[in-house]
């Protein structure tokens, strides 16, 4: 189940309200009596190997599944997904043990959908939280939820967290759907692209030093700019690596990119999502001060176009 964007933080005592994660969304799936949840991406993605800090099962393998943000902490003692973002793509049971260690995550789990094989979807939100609240998780956390959505709006926004969602308490869980019962205030303007090529550092043809994304539409991919602020040596690596064996002979945009942003670019297949920081609001026509923030394996391009 997935929010809308907000306008307006909802009032009245038919709404709660939490705290919006900077992190990973993710499944977790505990089959009766197994040791390590199955982990599953909101594309469907098995993503288990690179958590191992977060897949052991709690409550001794008791049957649940539950929905929520795996989240990494940063230097300012603040959720970022900028720290997680290299264990998301790790594919290597010895370098995700590696990683674990170097850059512990942790699970903020925020809705029950299944318990001890019954199917909790059809509840209201009101009793899934009492459900959830009423478990013992162990390393896996469930975050409070609040009353009152200004006060929380301006709390996260002092802190410097990435925003709120508020939710409807009648609400019942749907999967896959985007819903108007559920909805998001980010801070920062943070917005998700599509990939459709890439500049290398001056003086070389190999170093992948900025990224030229654009915006799925009904009319095709529309360019929004061009991206090299917050590429570090590591990023570029990793977006390199992405990117390899990916190559178009001609611009996958469907409108024209600036003659500027065109030179020397090398065009790739717009498959890669990647988040981007702006001084932009909706809607975007250019990018303005763009800054990179990472890969997202969690959705694809057509997520985007969906909304």
């Amino acid at each position: 189940m997935l929010a809308t964007k907000g306008d307006v933080v909802p009032t009245g005592d038919e709404w709660s309200h939490e705290v919006k994660w900077d992190g990973v969304r993710m499944l977790a799936d505990v089959a009766d009596g197994a040791e390590r949840a199955r982990l599953t991406t909101r594309n469907g993605n098995d993503a288990t190997i690179a958590w191992p800090d977060v897949s052991p099962a709690p409550m001794d393998g008791r049957d649940l599944l539950v929905d929520g943000e795996i989240i990494g902490i940063n230097d300012a003692g603040v959720p970022d997904f900028a720290v997680i973002q290299e264990r998301m793509h790790v594919r290597s049971a010895t370098t995700a043990a590696r990683l674990a260690k170097a850059v512990p995550a942790t699970f903020m789990v925020f809705d029950v959908m299944r318990l001890d094989g019954r199917d909790l979807t059809s509840l209201p939100l009101a009793e899934r939280r009492e459900i959830l609240q009423g478990l013992d998780l162990g390393g896996w956390q469930v975050p409070p939820t609040y009353d009152d959505g200004a006060m929380l709006r301006d709390a996260t926004l002092a802190q410097g967290l990435e925003g709120i969602v508020s939710k409807r308490l009648t609400s019942t869980y749907q999967p896959g759907v985007r819903s108007k019962a559920w909805l998001k205030f980010a801070h920062r303007h943070r917005f998700s692209f599509v990939v459709g090529g890439w500049r290398p550092q001056e003086g070389t043809k190999d170093r992948l030093a900025a990224l030229l994304v654009g915006e799925p539409t009904a009319d095709g991919l529309l360019y929004r700019g061009r991206v090299g602020s917050g590429i570090s040596g590591a990023a570029s690596r990793l977006l390199g690596a992405q990117l390899g064996g990916r190559a178009l002979d001609a611009s996958p945009f469907a409108d024209d990119v600036p003659a500027v942003d065109a030179r020397g670019t090398f065009w790739v297949e717009p498959f890669l999502v990647v988040d981007v920081d702006s001084l932009n609001k909706m809607p975007i026509s250019r990018l303005r001060q763009p800054s990179y923030r990472g890969i997202r394996t969690d959705i694809d391009a057509a997520d985007l176009l969906e909304g």
